[in-house]
């Protein structure tokens, strides 16, 4: 039997609903477990509840301050709630950190809004020079 495509959706929000209560539960008990709060704020940003996110993402900063990981997903979340100033100062970081993915932060949907800052593309570039460094 094939399921309609409502049919498949509904089922896999029903899931992703679950696993959000499930996590929300665990993190009453276990408020530092900070693979439950990576995951909740992926799950919080795919239900497009971006404050949500952002909450996690700064509780995920504070519990893991030298994850470059951790700085990139919070960028993530203040772009997407238009926070440019402290989306870039969040990526900086996360380079600083040593995050190092150009190409996936040029395709990250979550950042589309910083491609016309100067900052991101300037930042970009810093993460092209640190791989590709000159041989003068």
């Amino acid at each position: 039997m094939k399921l309609s495509a409502s049919t498949r959706r509904s089922l896999h929000d029903m899931g992703t609903e679950f696993v959000r209560e499930f996590l929300e539960t665990d993190l009453v008990r276990h408020p530092k477990n900070t693979h439950a709060l990576a995951e909740l704020g992926q799950i919080y940003t795919s239900m497009e509840l971006w404050d949500l996110g952002l909450s996690v993402d700064r509780q995920l900063v504070n519990l893991l301050p030298e994850s470059s990981t951790a700085y990139y997903n919070l960028g993530c979340s203040l772009a997407l709630l238009a926070l440019t100033d402290e989306a870039l100062q969040a990526l900086e970081q996360s380079v600083d950190l040593g995050y190092n993915d150009a190409d996936h932060m040029l395709t990250d949907d979550d950042l589309v809004s910083l491609h016309d800052q100067g900052r991101f593309r300037a930042l970009l570039e810093r993460i092209h020079t640190l791989a590709h460094p000159s041989l003068d």
